[in-house]
């Protein structure tokens, strides 16, 4: 399993927006994907999206539908997301 783990910087009172677009987004290789707003309503919001092998990830990611999705994402940052990208070594879902 592959993917990204990042953060991102939204506007403020662009957040919903935000969830709007993310949750309208669809692909046929994402596993899933979260998006967490820490406690500590000042600091980013991390992401966590899970694909099913590199080879779907990369696809994605390269992709002219994911490219539209994240200039639509763009809009409603202050800067560009940090992105941390590799292989889950292990997971478990309860």
């Amino acid at each position: 399993m592959s993917g990204t783990i990042f953060n991102i910087t939204v506007e403020s009172g662009h957040e919903n927006d935000l969830l709007d677009i993310i949750g309208s987004s669809t692909s046929d290789v994402v596993f899933g994907w979260f998006l967490m707003r820490p406690y500590d309503r000042n600091k980013d919001l991390f992401g966590v999206a899970l694909f099913e092998s590199k080879e779907a990830y990369t696809t994605t990611v390269n992709g002219y539908e994911q490219h539209d999705v994240f200039t639509n994402i763009v809009e409603h940052l202050l800067e560009e997301p940090i992105w941390t990208d590799g292989e889950y070594n292990a997971w478990q879902m309860v």
